[in-house]
């Protein structure tokens, strides 16, 4: 065994339950020449230490692909690099919206010939597999345009801007691994959305995320995500200034398993669903915490 491919939150799963039948503590010690992972469907990002804890050394590659039912649209040709590169040539011609014009009734329409670097795109696709500019509901930002490099920042509808701070996938990702780095903590899944205004409160987020390990401080995780959320997003930057419009936000660790059995709950458990990591509703909140048996402050 050499590689292996799939999406990483279940493949999670797997490594766990192969490593508990066979008493081993890594996966090298069963499959002693893996060399690479090909993962995509999710960031990566929030399983990157538990991998390298679950599979040690230097040996291992962790390759990102990008591609659906609909077609296939990019690779990771450069372990040194976090972005993919466009797959021009696989019979999918590419238009693209800028986020924000997503829901306008008139949108401009892009080309690769008009796209820009740093930009937050939603794909379009026509394919010669039948699909006429079918919306994927990924968004992306290109990192290069000789050749069209990108990294996946989100999705359409899984985002918060009920203040107008858009905050996109790409931002939380961002964040997270930082206060993770400050305080020695792993992730297993999350999901976020807005602890909304009243009368005698500001608006703010809300976290919930399910451990592997927890924080070493959970009020400097909080705090290190909200800084590093300022940092990479100057909408959020501006609604947090001096708590005029939004306040800290709030992180609450839920017990293991709790998304495990909200998917199941939804018969959603497996294959390729995955948990919706921001909304700017709080249905998602509501329900985790009845699975949770947690009793909202």
């Amino acid at each position: 065994m050499t590689n292996i491919s799939g999406v990483p939150s279940w493949y999670l799963v797997l490594i766990k339950q192969i490593l508990a039948y066979t008493g081993k503590s890594n996966l090298l010690d069963i499959w002693p020449n893996l060399e690479v992972f090909f993962h995509g469907g999710i960031s990566f990002t929030p399983y990157r230490e538990q991998y390298q804890k679950l599979i040690p050394g230097d040996q291992m590659n962790y390759m990102e692909t990008y591609n659906a039912s609909e077609g296939f649209f990019g690779i990771q040709d450069d372990p040194q690099k976090n972005d993919m590169l466009l797959m021009l040539d696989y019979g999918i011609f590419y238009e693209f919206i800028p986020s924000d014009k997503v829901n306008s009734s008139s949108p401009p329409v892009y080309t690769l010939g008009d796209v820009e670097t740093g930009v937050n795109y939603a794909i379009i696709i026509s394919t010669n597999g039948g699909l006429w500019r079918y919306m994927m509901g990924d968004t992306i930002v290109f990192t290069s345009l000789n050749p069209f490099r990108f990294r996946i920042s989100g999705r359409t509808k899984h985002f918060i801007n009920v203040f107008g701070e858009e905050v996109i996938i790409d931002n939380a990702e961002k964040a997270l691994e930082t206060a993770c780095k400050n305080t020695g903590a792993r992730i297993n899944e999350y999901t976020a959305g807005p602890v909304f205004m009243s009368t005698e409160s500001k608006g703010s987020h809300e976290w919930l995320i399910e451990f592997e390990q927890q924080p070493s401080d959970l009020n400097l995780f909080t705090e290190t995500l909200d800084d590093t959320l300022k940092s990479v997003n100057s909408d959020y930057e501006a609604k947090r200034y001096k708590d005029l419009n939004l306040v800290k936000p709030v992180v609450r660790s839920l017990p293991r398993d709790t998304f495990s059995k909200w998917l199941i709950s939804k018969n959603k458990f497996g294959g390729q669903n995955k948990v919706p990591r921001l909304s700017n509703s709080r249905e998602y909140i509501d329900e985790l915490y009845g699975i949770a048996g947690m009793v909202k402050e």
